[in-house]
């Protein structure tokens, strides 16, 4: 990775860590992250204008994490980055800098339970809205019923 890009992302934030090995910035600070996505996308020596994905994650006692691949379509430069939060903390939305994340977001909030400050839609996306739980959680257990349906455990007979 270019140093000077490695620099102008540290000098946005100094909660910001990088770590060469695995070319991943580390945000330190949940509440900074709109404002740090903000200068990611419209500084231009960064212009990360391409939110690839967001891939959501259940670290179990050390709670849950957000991995957001970035693209400069400009540069031809990947990043990722990633934020390390508490169940019950809020994250953020970055909707408003990259609408893709409208989607992402949605998905990270209906499969883990992720919420999303300033979302303008957040509500389920994969799964019906009185659906109980987040399926991808690592704690969740199956219900038994839905809405009067056996709801199978055992996926072998689905063929």
């Amino acid at each position: 990775m270019n140093q000077e890009i490695i620099k102008s992302i540290t000098d946005i934030d100094s909660s910001i860590t990088f770590n060469e090995d695995s070319k991943i910035f580390i945000l330190g600070e949940i509440d900074k992250w709109s404002e740090v996505a903000n200068l990611l996308k419209n500084t231009d020596l960064l212009n990360f204008d391409y939110l690839m994905c967001i891939t959501s994650l259940d670290l179990e006692e050390d709670g849950l994490a957000l991995a957001y691949n970035l693209h400069s379509t400009k540069f031809k430069k990947s990043i990722e980055f990633n934020l390390m939060f508490n169940e019950n903390q809020e994250i953020p939305s970055v909707e408003h800098i990259w609408k893709t994340a409208n989607w992402h977001e949605r998905e990270a909030y209906d499969m883990m339970g992720i919420k999303f400050s300033n979302h303008p839609d957040l509500k389920r996306i994969l799964l019906p809205d009185d659906w109980e739980g987040h399926p991808l959680k690592k704690d969740y257990k199956v219900q038994d019923y839905y809405h009067g349906m056996y709801v199978p455990k055992d996926k072998t007979t689905w063929e």
